[in-house]
């Protein structure tokens, strides 16, 4: 197991009982996903934690595959797919470099690229499990857009203190939103839609299809 396999299964109980910090955010982004989902739509969610958008999406898709590295997260989710009567959701335990191969009609990474040490080989993997023309869609908290802020030079002390005391995964990324965006294009992708749901961090969410 990983360090950040267990760091994640640690706080699962704690995770699972927060409450999402921006609501209004997440309830616009999650509504601009399901715009570009069909009933037919066979999904892929990377990082899916507990479960939560891929519940909410279930009804508007075939099926998901809903991935986490942690196991305890990805128990929280199935008791919430049960009660929710979500029997389409599938919760599977790996890496976002060794999710199921698909090929997917959509994949989804929301608050997961900013933690992944090589974004650029995740996103070659997601776009090796799309066909051409299918949507990657993501929201990322792009740190490095807060640069030179009382805010930045916090999170900059903060966040390695927290990983020694292992309050923290291990790696996170100070990513701005034109690094991110470069790095989305390099993967062979066309950002067809980008926003800032909350703006204030910002978390930069982004459409993008497959070329």
């Amino acid at each position: 197991m990983t360090a950040d396999a267990r760091f994640w299964n640690k706080i699962a109980p704690k995770y699972a009982k927060s409450a999402i910090r921006d609501e209004d955010a997440y309830r616009y982004a999650l509504e601009r996903t399901r715009s570009y989902l069909k009933a037919e739509d066979n999904v892929l969610e990377l990082g899916c934690g507990t479960g939560s958008t891929a519940i909410e999406l279930a009804r508007s898709v075939s099926k998901i595959t809903a991935t986490d590295l942690s196991e305890a997260m990805l128990e929280v989710g199935r008791e919430r797919a049960w009660d929710a009567g979500a029997r389409n959701v599938e919760f599977q335990c790996s890496s976002a470099g060794e999710a199921p191969k698909g090929p997917f009609d959509a994949v989804l990474a929301h608050n997961l690229l900013h933690l992944l040490p090589d974004l650029d080989a995740v996103l070659d993997g997601v776009a090796a499990r799309l066909a051409p023309g299918g949507l990657f869609i993501s929201k990322t908290p792009c740190l490095g857009e807060m640069r030179g802020s009382w805010k930045y030079r916090m999170f900059q002390v903060a966040i390695p203190l927290m990983r020694l005391a292992r309050y923290a995964p291990s790696y996170v990324d100070f990513i701005d939103i034109r690094t991110l965006e470069a790095a989305v294009q390099r993967a062979g992708f066309d950002i067809i839609e980008a926003g800032n749901y909350p703006a204030d961090t910002p978390g930069r969410y982004l459409v993008a299809r497959r070329r």
